[in-house]
């Protein structure tokens, strides 16, 4: 019984996928707790991150993006 892998939607609604083929994820740690924490790391978190090439091919298979 073979057939078509389903899109694990948690994944793939977490990530996006650039022009050229980057993973980029939101920051961790933004929804409470933060006024003890310095300017610079409130302002990293704004950014968002790009997942690492060790995760990049599980990922993409997951999330299922055909870019």
């Amino acid at each position: 019984m073979s057939g078509k892998m389903k899109t694990q939607k948690s994944v793939s609604k977490r990530i996006t996928v650039t022009k050229t083929g980057k993973l980029l994820k939101r920051a961790g740690g933004q929804d409470h707790f933060n006024s003890h924490e310095s300017g610079n790391t409130t302002r990293n978190k704004r950014r968002d991150k790009q997942i690492g090439k060790t995760f990049e091919k599980t990922i993409k298979q997951l999330a299922q993006t055909n870019r």
